[in-house]
């Protein structure tokens, strides 16, 4: 189990080691094919904020791979509330420290992630918040921008590619041998509180897009025309962002939809 490189870093607790090597070893059954750069953007001690693009379900993974096997580094998700409520997965991300955000209570969340980030910790946040099957990026939110400047420390732009063959929106999970799966890591912005939030966080996106457009041109398996995986943009079969846009809005209304029995869980955890 990777361990500090610097014994000033946070060490990983016992449940995040053994959920990340449960994800890895998925990973490493199936051969997948990493071609990493840019990881030396990612400071070896200190907090930092990673931003990263959102294809699939193995973003989280993919993205925080290389800061913990190369430096021992495990990187806390800032991620969507519901994933918390979940029966199983959500008890293990609150359990290996991960912060949830809660529509209506983003301040807690941001308190929490600049607590950490101020104790030197690593914080991966994916900007768009949801995945769109159109493979394109959606309008970044500003809690990137804003804990990174609240907490005065590096904020990495990161993009991932070729999961989503594995694990995305809409589709099961299905077998990948020796899937390519592309990381990139940029040079790092450096936002403080003076600063125009709305002005950085544009400048993440476009960064973000430029290494995405970069990673999707040069993806070892090319750009197949009509394969659901490739956007519309290059050629491929994936929707257009406004078949996919009304596809995320309806998906949006069934989540929204009250589940039976989760009034009653979140009133059991509150007691």
């Amino acid at each position: 189990m990777p361990r500090p490189a610097d014994p000033r870093n946070p060490a990983a607790s016992w449940l995040y080691r053994l959920v990340a090597w449960t994800f890895f070893l998925v990973m490493r059954l199936q051969r997948w094919r990493f071609d990493v750069a840019g990881l030396d953007h990612v400071p070896r001690t200190g907090g930092a904020v990673i931003a990263s693009n959102h294809t699939s379900f193995w973003d989280f993974f993919t993205t925080g791979r290389g800061p913990y096997l190369g430096w021992g580094r495990p990187v806390r998700i800032l991620a969507k509330a519901s994933l918390f409520d979940l029966p199983i997965a959500g008890r293990v991300m609150h359990l290996a420290g991960h912060i949830p955000v809660r529509r209506g209570s983003g301040t807690r969340a941001l308190s929490n992630a600049v607590d950490a980030l101020q104790a030197d910790e690593l914080i991966l946040v994916l900007p768009e918040q949801t995945i769109t099957p159109a493979f394109e990026l959606l309008p970044f939110k500003r809690g990137a921008v804003r804990m990174a400047a609240a907490a005065s420390v590096p904020l990495i732009p990161a993009v991932s590619w070729g999961s989503h063959r594995f694990h995305t929106v809409g589709r099961r999970p299905r077998w990948c041998w020796r899937l390519p799966v592309t990381i990139r890591y940029g040079e790092p912005l450096h936002p403080s509180l003076d600063d125009d939030l709305v002005e950085v966080t544009s400048e993440l996106q476009r960064r973000v897009a430029v290494l995405l457009d970069e990673v999707q041109r040069d993806y070892p398996d090319g750009v197949p025309a009509g394969q659901w995986w490739v956007p519309a943009r290059l050629g491929g079969g994936a929707p257009t962002p406004e078949i996919a846009d009304a596809y995320l809005s309806n998906l949006a209304e069934r989540w929204s939809a009250p589940r039976p029995g989760s009034s009653a869980r979140r009133r059991k955890r509150a007691s």
